[in-house]
């Protein structure tokens, strides 16, 4: 409006991250200020705040009533996790007066603060899907006589913590299938997948070492696959909508008719996703791994691990598969606990001691007495010797004591 007297309407969340949208776990206090900036003054009625929270699905299908007759159901449902109110001012306070000179620091008439306890969203984060979204958000209205009702809004996000530190989230996960490929009423031979991943919990941004096992008998050549599958189901009068997408792939190596292809812990990394809901009534967003072997002219095979993506992720020394032992589990064969790839062999002598540098080394040292020297320890005298190469095995030796050279005591 032309007119409007109000500068500045926002609401401000007190959080500790500066950069991006107010994040919260559950059970947190949400806390903040509402500012109000008026141009002149102006009478105020009231400044009122309404924080909500729910999850909510909607989706419509096509259902037939007859040859002729066709009609749309809607789904919907909704679950309320947060609503909570308060009032910042009432009429009878003293009005709002600000100053109309612009400045680069813009004065606040007005800084109501205010908290609000949110230990009622312990369920779940928030969340935006195809056919449903968890959302989490609060509300300031400004109340003015003979003016219309001003309004500002702030969403922000509630993580509920995944802790994949945990038995059920550390245990391997494996599985085995086997198939009989046809081809037109054509058997063309058994294919077999065996896969393993170390545990069931990542966070994002960790990498899945996968070790798997494709044994190829048919007459063609199958092409092995890995992806990681986000499965939204939305449930809503007893009816489910699940929509299924992939968030990562890995593509293997072509196995030939007969052959056997191994994985030595394929590295598969995960990307930013959302955690995992599985706490809410009418959301639920799973993971899982699915190793797929594609056979020409017959349908796939496909082995699915279930995955769980958490928030908290594994601690480096908190449990038998740390951090440190997945990085190592990449190179391991966990079926022979071998070793794949063969050490790197030691650099030659020659390349890093120069010629003249062993001549040099080698001379004796230039005293007037050697023999108070050699009477001496003899610790000063082995560095000297650190690269040089291992004296020639001979019966003779090529170096006699001098005889001018009094033997030393090995007892003195």
């Amino acid at each position: 409006m032309i007119f409007d007297n109000v500068r500045q309407f926002l609401v401000v969340l007190d959080c500790s991250a500066e950069d991006g949208p107010p994040v919260f776990s559950s059970g947190d206090t949400v806390s903040g200020k509402v500012l109000l900036e008026l141009v002149r003054e102006a009478k105020v009625e009231s400044v009122k705040l309404h924080a909500g929270g729910y999850a909510k699905v909607h989706w419509t299908e096509s259902r037939s009533a007859g040859s002729s007759t066709a009609y749309t159901q809607n789904y919907s449902d909704e679950v309320e996790y947060l609503n909570l109110r308060e009032t910042l001012m009432q009429t009878g306070e003293q009005a709002l007066r600000a100053s109309p000179v612009p400045s680069t620091r813009m004065p606040s008439t007005s800084r109501r603060i205010f908290s609000m306890s949110s230990t009622a969203l312990c369920q779940p984060v928030f969340f935006k899907g195809k056919h449903g979204c968890v959302r989490y958000w609060i509300k300031a209205k400004l109340h003015r006589p003979w003016s219309t009702v001003k309004k500002t809004k702030k969403d922000f996000t509630v993580i509920e913590p995944i802790d994949i530190n945990t038995p059920d989230l550390l245990a391997p996960q494996a599985g085995t299938k086997e198939k009989i490929a046809q081809a037109w009423y054509c058997n063309l031979g058994q294919v077999s997948v065996t896969a393993k991943i170390d545990r069931k919990g990542y966070t994002p941004g960790e990498v899945i070492p996968i070790f798997a096992e494709i044994d190829n008998c048919t007459s063609r050549t199958v092409l092995p696959k890995a992806a990681i599958i986000q499965s939204q189901t939305f449930i809503a009068r007893g009816t489910l909508k699940q929509k299924k997408s992939v968030v990562a792939t890995l593509a293997g190596d072509s196995v030939p008719a007969g052959k056997r292809e191994t994985w030595h812990g394929r590295a598969l990394k995960i990307p930013p996703l959302g955690p995992s809901i599985v706490q809410c009534r009418i959301i639920r967003v799973e993971y899982a791994l699915k190793v797929c072997v594609e056979i020409p002219g017959s349908s796939k095979l496909l082995l699915e691990l279930p995955l769980v993506i958490g928030t908290i992720p594994l601690h480096p020394f908190g449990s038998r598969t740390s951090s440190v032992g997945s990085q190592y589990s990449v190179n391991l064969d966990w079926r022979y606990m071998t070793v794949p790839e063969l050490p790197e062999p030691p650099p030659e002598y020659s390349s890093i001691v120069s010629e003249e540098e062993v001549q040099n080394r080698l001379a004796p040292p230039r005293h007037a007495s050697m023999g108070c020297i050699l009477e001496g320890p003899f610790y000063a005298y082995i560095q000297e010797f650190r690269n040089r190469p291992p004296p020639i095995y001979a019966e003779v030796d090529p170096n006699p004591p001098t005889p001018d050279i009094r033997p030393r005591c090995m007892t003195c």
